[in-house]
């Protein structure tokens, strides 16, 4: 991302996500939501949207915005839209937890928050998807990185529009009886397609291009990345709209008994594809060190596999609505946002150094990017965090409770000690204060871009 342009609210992604990610880690500590309520309960819904909307979705929308342009080669178009789609999706996301919490009784307002948010939603997901849409139809060529974005960014409008059906239903909005119907048996495929499609399918586009420019890996595509895109593109074209659609026509029964296995085998595809490319970039690696974001991201890799498992297992078994809960906590907390806390440790640290650093590059001297944090103190945290995530999916198989409220305490310890090492890498606190701001360095602003000053 050498010589990238910053884009101006990313950080402001990251601070808002990062603070949904915990209170959402601060409510599952406190024992609020899923195992002590229902996976449909409004409490565990509440949870779920902080992680699924406020902490994953900002964390991957804030990232994309920084990272499409240097994926095509071309600036982000109409930059402008990109704090009113932050606002519009800070406001939906308030009055959808609210409606949750009017449904759990713990708000009395007679007004339709659902809806209301979920038109919120909409407006902000649609206004961050324009600039992106624009930049990657302006490309020349589109790499396989870009092509998984494009796929993860179909499955977000799938999964919006589930979720404003879904919205609609519950405040009494709509009352018809397919969307009745798909409120009653979409659930699942709504969960599918936004962790599955839109997180997991752009995760896996942004590792393609992030790990071998951190490791010095060949970026060059191999067939097998191809067809892990066109197996994983299939496979969530039949959960995201084939599925859906039979719900709505009254079509599931004979449906699901084809096009679910089917999915399912293309996904195991992909996935199975998906880990020999990693593999083959490790061992393909320039870099003999290995730094601490890739170690984290190689252990968020693992979750996704295990997660993977649990999932076959408990399909073949049966149980899959008995291990839902663990198995969605494993691939939210362990993969999606393992992955995303391992290379926001890389991310801030580089575009600090590049607000800060960037304008007298090559005219004074200045630290490097690992100066700005600390690899030896930090390592311990993410061990934490992971370990954290792993206990809390056992207690979760096991029906322990306590156990998953005290796993999830520490892994609510390890993010505060991890968002606290990004805001002194923001502070340019790990620096020696003699090489801190050489002369024409202005030190950045904590999540603000530097213009606001002017």
């Amino acid at each position: 991302m050498l010589g990238a342009s910053i884009s101006r609210w990313t950080m402001a992604y990251f601070a808002a996500a990062l603070l949904c990610l915990l209170a959402a880690l601060t409510a599952m500590a406190a024992g609020y939501g899923y195992p002590l309520a229902g996976l449909r309960a409004p409490e565990t819904l509440v949870v779920v949207h902080l992680g699924a909307i406020g902490w994953l979705s900002l964390l991957m929308l804030g990232a994309l915005f920084q990272f499409v342009p240097v994926l095509v080669g071309q600036p982000l178009r109409n930059p402008a839209l990109v704090l009113p789609a932050l606002l519009s999706l800070l406001m939906g996301l308030s009055l959808l937890l609210g409606g949750f919490l009017r449904l759990a009784g713990v708000v009395e307002i007679e007004f339709p928050l659902l809806a209301l948010g979920g038109a919120f939603l909409i407006v902000g997901f649609a206004t961050a998807m324009w600039p992106l849409t624009r930049t990657i139809l302006d490309a020349p060529l589109l790499t396989l990185p870009t092509r998984f974005v494009v796929t993860g960014l179909a499955c977000l409008v799938g999964t919006f529009l589930m979720g404003i059906s879904f919205s609609c239903v519950l405040s009494g909005v709509a009352a018809a009886p397919a969307l009745v119907e798909l409120h009653t048996h979409a659930v699942p495929y709504h969960a599918l397609a936004g962790f599955g499609g839109w997180l997991t399918c752009t995760a896996i586009g942004v590792s393609y291009r992030l790990l071998p420019m951190f490791m010095l890996s060949p970026d060059t595509e191999r067939a097998s990345g191809r067809i892990a895109w066109w197996s994983l593109s299939a496979a969530l074209l039949l959960v995201v709209a084939v599925m859906p659609l039979m719900i709505m026509f009254g079509a599931m029964a004979g449906a699901a008994a084809v096009v679910v296995p089917l999915a399912g085998a293309l996904a195991i595809t992909a996935l199975s594809l998906y880990g020999l490319d990693m593999v083959h970039l490790y061992r393909t690696r320039k870099r003999r060190r290995i730094e601490l974001n890739v170690k984290a991201a190689g252990s968020a890799i693992l979750a996704l596999y295990g997660g993977a498992f649990l999932f076959v297992i408990a399909a073949l078994r049966g149980t899959l609505d008995v291990h839902a809960g663990a198995i969605t906590y494993l691939v939210a907390l362990g993969w999606l946002s393992g992955l995303g806390l391992s290379q926001l440790y890389k991310i801030v640290p580089f575009l600090t150094w590049l607000e800060c650093y960037g304008p007298v590059m090559g005219r004074k001297p200045t630290p490097r990017v690992q100066d700005l944090v600390v690899e030896r103190r930090d390592g311990p945290w993410f061990i934490l965090y992971f370990a954290g995530v792993v206990a809390g999916t056992g207690a979760l198989l096991g029906e322990i409770p306590g156990l998953f409220r005290a796993a999830a305490a520490a892994t609510l310890i390890a993010v505060i000690a991890i968002v606290t090492e990004l805001v002194l890498a923001r502070r340019l606190h790990n620096v020696a204060p003699g090489a801190r701001l050489p002369e024409g360095a202005r030190l950045p602003r904590l999540f603000l871009p530097a213009e606001i000053d002017r």
